[in-house]
């Protein structure tokens, strides 16, 4: 297949898009990448069938991603997902984070963070 001059591959990778660990937005702004989201997104979606979440809201900061979810739009979030790359090293990039400011679990793996969230995950013992 041959493309005109000024044409591209659309499955080429192309200079503003990150290929590593950490996604960065051309604004200098930390992002969360597809695979985060979408294991962000399975949560939010049983917990909305489940009605206990109403709303999300996602922030792309400079030194941070904040994923915030609300029971109604109008409060203020009943928790925060955040992804912080300065942490990577020291406590891990994630934390999961109450309305009150409590870090409820902090690590290196989104999954091991979001088991905070997630009850469907327990185990019965008997």
């Amino acid at each position: 297949m041959s493309f005109t001059p000024g044409e591209t591959d659309p499955s080429e990778f192309r200079g503003g898009e990150s290929s590593g660990l950490w996604s960065i937005a051309p604004g200098n702004q930390v992002t969360f990448n597809r695979l985060e989201l979408d294991r962000i997104l399975r949560l939010y979606g049983r917990m909305v069938a489940a009605g206990e979440w109403r709303d999300y809201a996602i922030d792309f900061l400079k030194d941070r991603a904040v994923f915030s979810v609300f029971r109604r739009s109008s409060e203020v979030p009943i928790y925060r997902i955040e992804k912080n790359p300065k942490l990577a090293r020291k406590q891990g990039a994630y934390s999961v984070v109450s309305a009150t400011g409590l870090i409820m679990r902090r690590g290196p793996e989104l999954d091991r963070v979001l088991r905070v969230l997630d009850r469907s995950l327990s185990v019965v013992a008997g």
